[in-house]
């Protein structure tokens, strides 16, 4: 590892922390370089240079050398590529050529079945073992973007592979449904709350919910952030650098919450050493698990 590439582990905090959540996934299309160049200065944790839908089919093999380019370039955030699905004929020579140690991770669109993870998983770790890098040090982060795919989740994330999160892709799960994506959004309830318990049940992280394509609706954008936010998820993709700030900002605690926070558990532990495990705080009941909220939200402050 050269110097001018910062890793995951310096990111995240080190193996010796617990990681920080990432909040914000950026797309860049691999094949405009300008827009690549710029897109790491964009204040986002992660930033996804894609391979499969921003790229024409005539430019994909070209774009990979674009992407590896932006990737060993000095950078302060996460970079990622999101390879062709796995039963194109790009995804192997994608892999092939873009994994090495700028790579922090692999984003793979249209998992529909465990098989698919696991081919894909195992593709990357024989790259990894042939150019002498850590077997499992690049992450892989699968996207959930079909009725089959959501249907397939539990097996999925139970099939043994790297994945430490997984991400909706609203675009296409309500074209594959034949929903019509709404301002509100409401239609995607059923299947972020299925994301959300699947990756709890499973013992994921948080799962990151979809972009939102309407750049000119501002507000429609932060009403989709606070229904993530609300819903559990611990962040959003995204497709321009102008929705990074607000993304970031809202997938983690504000210094009101974390004031509340501490009174309750102040408050509480005061109350609990004087005998009493229910006490009121500002006219609100709290006891065990309102407390152990509480504590959650001071260690998701703690570690960002």
């Amino acid at each position: 590892m050269t110097e001018e590439f910062i890793t995951l582990a310096q990111i995240q905090g080190g193996p010796a922390t617990s990681p920080a959540p990432i909040r914000s996934f950026l797309f860049a299309p691999a094949n405009h370089p300008r827009k690549v160049e710029k897109v790491f200065e964009s204040g986002a944790d992660a930033v996804i240079l894609d391979l499969e839908d921003a790229c024409a089919a005539s430019e994909k093999a070209a774009s990979r050398a674009t992407a590896v380019a932006a990737l060993t370039a000095a950078r302060t955030c996460l970079g990622y590529v999101r390879i062709n699905a796995a039963d194109t004929e790009w995804c192997l020579r994608d892999l092939d050529e873009v994994i090495g140690p700028w790579l922090d991770g692999i984003v793979a669109p249209k998992i529909e079945k465990p098989e698919e993870i696991v081919l894909i998983d195992w593709l990357i770790a024989q790259f990894e073992r042939e150019r002498g890098l850590p077997i499992g040090g690049i992450d892989l982060m699968p996207i959930i973007e079909t009725g089959a795919g959501l249907h397939a989740l539990d097996a999925i994330i139970a099939a043994g592979t790297r994945i430490k999160r997984v991400s909706f892709g609203a675009g296409d799960f309500t074209r594959d449904m034949r929903m019509k994506w709404s301002a509100d959004e409401a239609e995607l309830a059923y299947a972020r709350g299925r994301l959300v318990l699947a990756s709890r049940v499973g013992g994921l992280e948080a799962p990151i919910d979809t972009v939102h394509i309407d750049l000119a609706d501002e507000e429609s954008f932060a009403a989709s952030i606070v229904t993530g936010v609300k819903f559990g998820f611990q962040g959003k993709l995204l497709i321009h650098p102008a929705q990074v700030a607000l993304t970031n900002q809202s997938f983690m605690p504000s210094a009101k919450e974390i004031a509340r926070a501490q009174k309750i558990v102040d408050a509480f532990h005061a109350a609990e050493n004087a005998g009493s495990a229910s006490i009121k705080v500002d006219g609100y009941f709290v006891d065990y698990p309102i407390v152990e909220k509480a504590q959650q939200v001071l260690a998701l402050a703690a570690r960002m």
